[in-house]
């Protein structure tokens, strides 16, 4: 990895591909004991962003998940309710202390399940505590069951999300404030420190619902993707495009992302003539490989 590295360091990821959309990689699917080797070698390799996927609680029944089985089947999920669960902005900002530049980012934080005080404090603390390198994946969640366990109506999830992260962009950017919505009230309260990042981190939108893209184009900075080829994403970014222009919004100002398969240069250019601005990529199998994988995906896709 010395090669590479000392190749990349002086310059980032974008610069070494030639072109302006970034790269970043996630420890969605990894073991936790991987979880600080991979983000000290992505940091060390000019990977420009680490993300981090995130659950309160996982119930033992998976009801209300998309993955479902068939009636009659036992129902499964993406994840079994055993998977260990940290708590995403504790585990970013322990992170942040041990790399220099790697951008650290949630995919996706179910901001909607916490009170918009709480949610804003670890968005605020992990932007001062990394010097600005926060970046905020958030939605809505697709396990129900999730919401029921907290005490809270799954019904509501999309507009306790909209109200949430309306409240939250309020504390990050202004002196006082006092709210009265339809799931949080009070009166004028101050939050300070800001974040570092003005006017805050900025904020994903993921899902591809219409109200998740609605949501998007409305409340955030940019749409976060999960999976995608270069195929299925074009009516994802057609729909956006014409919701903002819906909402008169300027398109070309979204922050474009997806968690994508890259097996070689020339797709880069491909992603990047779509309109994406970053690409995620895991390209390993096994935890206990993930280095190599970065390394070789380093050395063979992203240095000339």
């Amino acid at each position: 990895m010395s090669r590479v590295r000392a190749k990349i360091n002086r310059v980032s990821v974008s610069e070494s591909v030639g072109m302006a959309i970034k790269i970043g990689t996630s420890v969605g699917m990894l073991n936790p004991r991987y979880f600080l080797e991979v983000a000290v070698a992505a940091d060390n390799l000019g990977f420009e962003s680490l993300w981090m996927p995130e659950h309160l609680i996982f119930p033992e029944s998976m009801a209300g998940s998309p993955f479902e089985a068939e009636e009659g089947d036992r129902a499964h999920s993406p994840v079994p309710a055993e998977t260990p669960l940290y708590d995403v902005f504790a585990y970013l900002a322990f992170l942040a202390g041990k790399t220099k530049q790697i951008r650290l980012g949630t995919n996706i934080y179910l901001l909607g399940l916490r009170h918009p005080f709480i949610a804003a404090r670890a968005v605020q603390t992990l932007d001062i505590v990394s010097g600005g390198r926060a970046e905020i994946g958030v939605g809505a969640g697709w396990l129900r069951s999730e919401w029921t366990a907290a005490g809270l109506d799954p019904r509501s999830r999309g507009r306790r999300l909209d109200e949430a992260l309306a409240v939250c962009q309020r504390l990050w950017t202004e002196d006082s404030i006092t709210h009265n919505g339809a799931f949080y009230r009070f009166d004028a309260v101050k939050f300070e420190p800001k974040p570092v990042q003005r006017p805050h981190p900025p904020i994903l939108v993921g899902g591809e619902s219409p109200a998740a893209l609605r949501r998007t184009v409305r409340l955030g900075n940019g749409w976060y993707g999960i999976g995608h080829s270069l195929d299925s994403v074009q009516p994802v970014l057609k729909r956006l495009r014409e919701i903002a222009q819906e909402e008169g919004r300027d398109f070309d100002e979204l922050l474009l992302v997806t968690a994508a398969e890259v097996t070689c240069r020339d797709e880069l250019a491909r992603w990047e003539d779509l309109g994406i601005s970053r690409l995620v990529v895991t390209p390993w199998t096994r935890g206990h490989d993930a280095v190599a994988g970065l390394t070789r995906f380093a050395e063979e896709i992203l240095v000339r």
